[in-house]
């Protein structure tokens, strides 16, 4: 279970189980280049106060997350304000022309030295989320960083850990029967393909992870030109997408949204002004069938 949430939590926020506040829709920052600092920026303008990155220059601008959030700081945003998470990328993840640390390092060096330059590049002294991007091939290397997330844990530097792009649900039972400190969130690619994660997201309610979802809408066209999906926008007066993200954050789903339209970010984080009922939710989730 999550923990309770505090005096002052509305609907837009969920609680982990290591009682770390989170928003139900967190800014992502994958892809951007160049153009990272402004688009954080405006996030942050239109409402967002969760961002994820990561420490990967591959598919990340991390210092332009860090540009975009003291932007924002200068004016009186307080740190205390802002979810903030990036990820430990292994070897195999990175571009071997820039990789953030000593490739030549043991793996739990590689995990020090990529946080520590997290922190440089966010321009901040601590992170309240460190994820693993993804599980090593064999289980002793995925163990040796999650020890080493541990301790970062433990020193204070990170309040809690997560884990991305794991799919096998004996994998994620695995890990929370040899982490000393769980995992608090999953972050997966939501689509079809996967069967939505369905046994995988059961663990995690079992368990008391948070699962967030990314790949969100471009992995899902075919849901949100659902004809009864259209249907049920119209009638709230939403865009499908908006509906969609809607039904996931009442099912306690924490949705990445990487849009760039100003206009798309006010819409969706508008979405907690209505709520579907259970009926409803009933018939989206319908719609979520797996591929054969």
């Amino acid at each position: 279970m999550t923990a309770t949430a505090p005096e002052g939590v509305d609907d837009s926020h969920i609680v982990s189980a290591r009682g770390v506040v989170m928003p139900r829709l967190i800014y992502g920052t994958a892809w951007k280049k160049e153009r990272t600092a402004s688009l954080v920026e405006q996030a942050l303008r239109a409402g967002f106060r969760g961002v994820d990155t990561a420490c990967q220059p591959k598919h990340y601008h991390e210092p332009g997350v860090g540009e975009g959030l003291a932007a924002l700081f200068a004016e009186g945003l307080s740190r205390s304000d802002i979810y903030l998470q990036t990820k430990f990328t292994p070897l195999p993840g990175q571009d071997p022309e820039n990789v953030p640390y000593d490739a030549a390092a043991a793996i739990g060096a590689q995990v020090r030295q990529s946080f520590a330059a997290s922190l440089r590049n966010l321009r901040v002294d601590r992170l309240d989320g460190l994820v693993l991007h993804s599980p090593y091939v064999e289980n002793a290397d995925t163990l040796e960083a999650w020890r080493a997330m541990e301790s970062l844990c433990d020193s204070g530097g990170v309040r809690q850990l997560g884990i991305s792009n794991i799919y096998e649900p004996s994998r994620l039972e695995w890990l929370c029967g040899a982490a000393r400190i769980a995992p608090s969130l999953v972050q997966n690619r939501f689509h079809a393909k996967t069967g939505y994660d369905r046994e995988l997201r059961a663990i995690c309610r079992e368990r008391g992870i948070l699962y967030q979802s990314f790949w969100t809408l471009t992995a899902n066209d075919a849901v949100l030109a659902h004809a009864r999906m259209k249907e049920l926008a119209e009638a709230y007066g939403r865009s499908p997408a908006e509906l969609f993200f809607r039904y996931l954050t009442q099912q306690d789903i924490i949705c990445l949204i990487g849009s760039s339209s100003q206009e798309h970010m006010r819409q969706d984080l508008s979405i907690f002004d209505f709520r579907l009922t259970p009926a409803e939710c009933e018939e989206v989730g319908a719609m979520l069938a797996p591929v054969a």
